[in-house]
């Protein structure tokens, strides 16, 4: 089956995959691009379970301050390497966690670090579990998974703080 240069821009543009990845999946899809965006988005949950135990000791700190000056967040995001902590995309993913700290008002990284038997929704206090604030419908964790698929590294939110003017927390 031949692929249309019109369908893998299609694909490409959709999910930011690469040309020889979207030509690929959809020859298995048969010319799907919905078929084929599932197969993308399943390769990069795979590809971040691959990742998930490997050391993250390189990264950056990323700050945001909103523009009425009242709200600021800081965030530490972890890779394996500066060479992936100096791309675009990291960078990218650091900007917007650090928006969405500032936006959402998490107290956690993960549900892991809850305390037993809190009487908390995971989702409004895990950064993780939260609806991305760019993209509700998926959640912070899904955002790091493809950024994980797309620079081939493991990718960690160690660490996080809130500010608001007059608050204490």
């Amino acid at each position: 089956m031949k692929i249309s240069v019109q369908a893998v821009k299609e694909l490409r543009n959709r999910t930011n995959a690469g040309i020889l990845d979207c030509n690929k999946v959809l020859l298995e899809a048969n010319g799907d691009i919905e078929k084929a965006i599932e197969l993308l988005k399943q390769r990069g949950i795979a590809i971040a379970e691959k990742k998930k135990n490997l050391v993250t000791t390189e990264g950056i700190i990323e700050a945001y301050i909103h523009h009425t000056k009242r709200i600021g967040a800081l965030v530490e995001l972890n890779c394996e390497t500066d060479f992936v902590a100096r791309t675009a995309e990291f960078r990218e993913l650091a900007r917007d966690l650090a928006m969405q700290v500032a936006a959402a008002s998490p107290q956690f990284v993960t549900i892991e670090e809850m305390p037993p038997k809190a009487e908390m929704d995971p989702q409004a206090v895990c950064l993780l579990s939260q609806p991305f604030i760019k993209e509700p419908a998926k959640t912070v964790n899904e955002i790091i998974t493809e950024t994980i698929a797309k620079v081939g590294e493991n990718i960690k939110v160690r660490r996080f703080a809130r500010f608001e003017l007059g608050v204490d927390h």
